[in-house]
């Protein structure tokens, strides 16, 4: 079912529906396929491999977001130092790019540019299926990148792509955008805290 899928009177109303839609929404993501993720994440940041992530629109948003929570914060009283690239903020390149060649090369073509054995990818797409995200999919699965796909809706193509989809049910771009964003910050938190010694856990701010 859409939401929304009537008219409201009230923005209370719609509030109520569109945290009930949240709820059910971030209940869905499978948890063994989030801790896979994980797994993925915390390998390639012990061993110094780049993390590179993307998307358009809202998403280019929580590519962007992703560099300063999984990079900064997940050092923070850790021995991790995590490398992390948004090919979503590359401006320049983008627009090279774009006008030179294709929108849909965008970021394909800088991740084939500069990625090497054992980084990772993370595309983060609501629709799962924007030419230049499942591209860039592509590319990483053909040099054996390990790819972690962020969808909702049906998952497009790319969420048959990756090595882990981290899916989310729901057909309000919001929500979906909301719980992508909600991982993003769980995954970076959950590697912080589980590197860090137990007794400054309730001392520091997540």
């Amino acid at each position: 079912m859409p939401f929304p899928d009537k008219k409201f009177s009230n923005v209370a109303s719609y509030t109520d529906d569109y945290f009930t839609e949240y709820s059910a929404a971030s209940a869905s993501v499978d948890r063994e396929k989030l801790s896979q993720a994980i797994d993925i994440l915390a390998q390639a940041y012990s061993e110094g491999n780049i993390v590179y992530c993307c998307g358009n629109g809202g998403s280019a948003a929580i590519s962007n977001h992703l560099v300063c929570d999984h990079c900064k914060l997940i050092q923070t009283d850790t021995n991790l130092t995590p490398r992390i690239v948004s090919l979503s903020s590359t401006i320049e390149m983008i627009t090279a790019i774009g006008n030179d060649i294709s929108y849909d090369e965008v970021f394909n073509y800088q991740f084939r540019s500069m990625a090497t054995p054992g980084d990772v990818l993370i595309t983060i797409s609501s629709s799962g299926d924007s030419e230049n995200i499942v591209r860039t999919a592509q590319s990483a699965k053909e040099f054996g990148n390990p790819v972690i796909s962020m969808t909702g809706f049906d998952g497009g193509r790319s969420s048959k792509i990756a090595d882990v989809n981290l899916h989310v049910s729901a057909n309000n771009y919001g929500v979906v955008e909301d719980v992508h964003q909600s991982l993003m910050h769980i995954m970076a938190q959950y590697v912080r805290q589980s590197e860090m010694d137990e007794a400054l856990i309730q001392q520091r701010k997540f």
